[in-house]
C-alpha cells in the first residue's frame, strides 16, 4: 500500500506540472499566478489524505484545512480553489478524483480603499517619466499588473490600447489625450522593440512595475498598490455615472456580480459625502 501511496503521488507530482504548463499556455494566467497555484497544491498535496479506490481516487482535505486553518478566509479559500481546479484538470484528463471534506469557505466581498484623484496627482507631480507612466496607465485605463507588463506596441493607437487579460481575453480600452502624450514622451527618450516597458529584450516584469508604484506614492508619504489605482479608475466611472455594463467591460471582468461590488463601494463614499457636506450632518451652514 505505501508503494501504492508514493507511486501515485510521484504521478500526481507529474500532473502538477502538466495542469501548470495547462494554466501557462491555455489559459494564459500571468507567471505570478501559477506560482502561486503551484505553492498551492504542492503545500497541500503534502498533507491530504490520498485513498486509492478501484474506479477512483479520493482526496480527503480535512488533514489539510486541520493545518491551514489559523490562516485568513481569504487565503483558505484561494488554496482550496487552486487544488478544485487541479482536480477539475484531472478529471477532465483521464483521472477519476473525487474530493472530500471540501466544504466551500465564506469570505467577505471587500476592495482595497481608492485612492483620492488630487493625492495621485500630487504623487505624479514629482515623479519620473518612465515611473509617471506606469502609474497613469494605471489609473487611466484601469489594469491589472500583468496586463500592463504584457503591453505591445502593436496593440496602440492614437486613441485605443488592446488589451489581453484574464484567459487571452481581449477587451479595447480609450486611451485619453493627455496619456498618449506621455506615451510619445516616453518612446522618444527610451527605446523598445516590443513590449512598451523592456529589459534587455524582454518585458519588464511585474514586480519592477510595482517597485515603481510603491515609490511614486512613497515619495508623498503614502502606501499604495497597482490593484488600488485599478479600483479608482473603477469607482471614479461609477461615481461620474458611468453605466456599469461598460466599466464592466472596461475592467475585464467576466461577471457583472464582480463589478457590482464598486457600486457598494461607490454608495458608501456618498454616503460619507453626504454626511459631510449637508447642514443636518453636523456641518456648519
Amino acid at each position: 500500500m505505501m508503494i501504492l501511496r508514493f507511486s501515485l503521488k510521484k504521478s500526481l507530482s507529474k500532473k502538477k506540472v502538466l495542469f501548470l504548463e495547462y494554466l501557462e499556455n491555455v489559459r494564459g494566467y500571468s507567471d505570478l499566478t501559477i506560482k502561486s497555484y503551484d505553492a498551492s497544491i504542492s503545500k497541500a498535496l503534502e498533507s491530504i489524505e490520498i485513498i486509492s479506490e478501484k474506479e477512483q481516487i479520493l482526496f480527503n482535505l480535512m488533514p489539510y484545512r486541520i493545518k491551514i486553518a489559523k490562516l485568513n478566509a481569504k487565503t483558505i479559500s484561494k488554496n482550496l480553489s487552486a487544488i478544485r481546479s487541479f482536480v477539475s484538470y484531472l478529471n477532465s484528463n483521464g483521472m477519476k478524483v473525487k474530493l472530500e471534506s471540501d466544504d466551500s469557505v465564506k469570505i467577505a466581498k471587500t476592495l482595497p480603499k481608492p485612492i483620492s484623484h488630487k493625492y495621485i496627482i500630487q504623487a505624479l507631480d514629482g515623479a519620473q517619466l518612465k515611473e509617471k507612466l506606469v502609474v497613469v496607465l494605471l489609473y487611466t485605463l484601469g489594469l491589472r499588473i500583468s496586463e500592463l507588463a504584457s503591453l505591445k506596441l502593436e496593440d496602440m493607437s492614437e486613441s485605443w490600447i488592446r488589451i489581453i487579460g484574464k484567459g487571452n481575453k481581449q477587451r479595447d480600452v480609450p486611451l485619453l489625450d493627455s496619456t498618449k502624450e506621455i506615451i510619445d514622451e516616453y518612446l522618444s527618450s527610451f527605446v523598445t522593440k516590443k513590449f512598451l516597458f523592456e529589459k534587455n529584450g524582454e518585458k519588464l516584469s511585474e514586480n519592477s512595475l510595482r517597485y515603481m508604484v510603491n515609490k511614486v506614492f512613497r515619495d508623498v508619504s503614502l502606501k499604495v498598490t497597482p490593484h488600488q489605482l485599478r479600483h479608482s479608475y473603477a469607482t471614479a466611472l461609477l461615481n461620474g455615472g458611468a453605466p456599469i455594463v461598460d466599466v464592466s467591460e472596461l475592467l475585464g471582468h467576466s461577471s457583472m456580480a464582480t463589478t457590482q461590488i464598486y457600486t457598494k463601494l461607490g454608495s458608501a463614499l456618498k454616503q460619507q459625502n453626504y454626511n459631510k457636506a449637508h447642514p443636518l450632518c453636523g456641518v456648519d451652514e
